[in-house]
């Protein structure tokens, strides 16, 4: 019966609603307007995601693209057009958006999904030469000819809005498709105030936990070779990463193995990889590991900050400590799973904070980052304006004795322009 109940908390555990998302306490009560300076061109109700899979791309019976939980050997990416509402007018949206109470349902849907182009199959081939076997060169031009081909693309969002060069990645969860990662990051794209390009990173989710487990560990090099090319792009300034569930392992696990190539070569990470924000929502890692992984090894100092959201309220992770037989998740941390060295770092650096967000639940209460009004609100202060935590950053959190910030219902409320 336990393991029948925890399979179905984990099947529902989807990171996205089909509404878009309840509108953030920091517009809800506010003369604040974060759509005053989208230009003309992005006053739509239609949101063009640049989406990146390792989804074995087929054809539904109309010919059209789609891509289901099977693995492809290459990376393809694309536009996935995301509609809110139905073809609601600009001032409609922004009055709907900036309101707590709405007038109109405002669904989101796939408009349109085009894939653009894709990167050579893995593994590479290999040559012999001299006697030592080595990547054949033909892959690694048609590899350079589809990393200048997406630059060219990000080139060319990033001029529809060039008063930000950055990107924001959105990796999804467990049990997620393309669209349900490709819909999160419209909304939060969106509320942010359609600055930067937004993107959505997909990797072969849907079948089961374990497949999708294994899944997160295929996907890892199609990762890696992707945030490289992306941080190519001459154009770009800055990478936001924003990870959910199942999808933060599958992060942490590429930047670890970026990192340690980058010290290899003996180049910083951080201005190889262009790293603003690393964010970890809901995170579905055991907590041994992530202190292995984030603190042993360091890696919350390779971006600019690393924010950490953690929930008691979140039945996905209680589903997953339980099947795993193991202890805490990063997602449900207390302060009891950090040892007092690991707490007194935590209260004294500038680049690493864990956020209490035990707020009040919908659901299986494992998507709150973006579906409770007040998390989201904290998490646009990130993204958007680059705040630290704290009433004199405008960002008015309690820091509590373990090191940890506490998030309340009541976060930014009050807002003043």
């Amino acid at each position: 019966m336990r393991l029948a109940t925890c399979l179905a908390i984990l099947v529902a555990a989807v990171g996205c609603a089909q509404q878009l998302m309840p509108t953030p306490n920091l517009y809800a009560h506010s003369e604040a307007d974060p759509f005053v300076d989208v230009p003309q061109a992005l006053q739509t109700s239609d949101v063009d995601v640049l989406f990146v899979t390792d989804r074995l791309a087929t054809q539904d019976e109309k010919g059209q693209p789609q891509f289901g939980y099977d693995r492809s050997k290459s990376l393809s990416y694309g536009s996935f057009v995301v509609g809110i509402g139905d073809n609601v007018p600009w001032d409609d949206l922004v009055r709907e958006s900036r309101s707590q109470s709405r007038r109109l349902m405002l669904p989101l849907s796939r408009r349109e999904i085009r894939v653009m182009g894709s990167f050579p199959e893995t593994p590479p081939r290999r040559v012999i030469v001299d006697g030592v076997v080595t990547d054949d060169p033909r892959d690694a031009a048609t590899l350079e000819a589809a990393r200048a081909s997406m630059c060219g693309e990000v080139s060319r969002r990033m001029a529809l809005n060039p008063g930000r060069k950055e990107a924001f990645v959105f990796i999804h969860g467990f049990n997620n498709t393309l669209d349900d990662g490709a819909f999160v990051v419209a909304e939060l794209w969106h509320f942010i105030g359609r600055q930067g390009i937004p993107i959505a990173y997909s990797w072969p989710a849907g079948q089961s936990y374990a497949y999708d487990r294994e899944s997160g560990e295929f996907t890892i090099f199609h990762l890696k070779q992707f945030l490289r090319a992306l941080a190519s792009c001459p154009d770009l300034e800055k990478v936001h990463l924003i990870a959910h569930s199942r999808g933060t392992d599958v992060a942490i696990t590429a930047l670890r193995e970026l990192n340690i190539e980058q010290i290899a070569a003996g180049r910083n990470t951080r201005e190889m990889l262009k790293l603003g924000n690393v964010i970890l929502a809901a995170a579905d890692i055991d907590i041994h590991v992530a202190n292995q992984r984030i603190g042993a090894e360091g890696l919350f100092i390779l971006p600019e900050r690393m924010t950490i959201y953690v929930s008691l309220s979140d039945l996905a992770l209680d589903a997953a400590s339980w099947l795993f037989k193991s202890g805490s998740r990063l997602g449900d941390a207390r302060a009891d799973d950090l040892s007092m060295e690991q707490r007194r770092i935590l209260s004294q650096v500038n680049q690493l904070q864990v956020i209490r967000a035990d707020v009040v639940r919908s659901g299986i209460g494992h998507d709150y980052f973006h579906s409770n009004p007040a998390v989201s609100s904290d998490l646009i202060r990130i993204l958007r304006d680059n705040r630290g935590p704290g009433a004199e950053n405008g960002r008015p959190m309690t820091r509590l004795e373990d090191g940890f910030w506490e998030i309340r219902e009541d976060y930014l409320l009050t807002e003043k322009p």
